[in-house]
């Protein structure tokens, strides 16, 4: 019997190496047209939850209205899935990952702070549906990580508890988050170093989904 009934995996940095994507397309947007005081250190800490919690984080709040944030957050993931387009492919191993857990009948959902259409993005042109029977997106949650209700939903909608499940994560919030849901974690070292994504429920932190450490997940 596997060691785990459900991986749940976050998405951006965590199934696609593509956090630096969006980092640019935030900065052209948020610095160069918007004229946000920061560095790129400075957003790349900023960068969790939802569009318009992070707009409210760098402005405060009321700075803009609420179609003014449907419209910076539009253009800036349209830049997003433009740039990345060209590049976008599973981080490398997830692919024999998944395919061993579907074959193993371990439960698979994604937890994510992305929006629908960077899902259907991503798993589209990747042809993954098959595999994520459960998805939750930043539109399904009403509070983002680190708080857990992400990784919660998902394991309820699969139907498995919270302490059978892990989580797959290549971000502090997310792994914190997946500390409060009771869930181990494993870290994706993609766009966050092993120092930065330590926490009290990490099993490892990986490069890429080769790391035979993985192996241990299942028996």
């Amino acid at each position: 019997m596997p060691k785990y009934s459900a991986f749940i995996f976050d998405m951006n940095g965590t199934m696609v190496d593509d956090m630096h994507y969006h980092e640019l397309a935030w900065y052209k947007i948020l610095v160069n047209e918007l004229r946000a005081n920061m560095s790129k250190e400075e957003l790349r800490h900023q960068m969790y939850g939802k569009n318009e919690e992070m707009l409210e984080r760098v402005f405060g709040a009321g700075k803009f209205s609420k179609e003014e944030i449907d419209d910076v957050a539009d253009r800036k993931e349209a830049r997003y899935r433009e740039e990345f387009l060209p590049d976008l492919k599973l981080i490398k191993g997830l692919d024999q990952l998944l395919i061993k857990a579907k074959a193993t009948n371990i439960g698979l959902a994604i937890g994510t702070a992305a929006i629908p259409a960077n899902v259907d993005f991503i798993l589209g042109n990747l042809k993954l549906w098959e595999y994520f029977p459960v998805i939750v997106t930043a539109s399904d949650v009403t509070t983002s990580k680190p708080h857990p209700e992400v990784f919660l939903k998902a394991a309820e909608k699969l139907g498995v508890a919270p302490e059978h499940c892990l989580v797959f994560e290549d971000a502090p919030k997310g792994i914190e988050a997946a500390r409060r849901a009771g869930v181990k974690a494993v870290g994706i070292s993609s766009y966050h170093t092993a120092t930065e994504l330590a926490n009290d429920n990490v099993l490892c932190v990986i490069n890429d989904y080769t790391d035979t450490r993985l192996n241990e997940l299942f028996w």
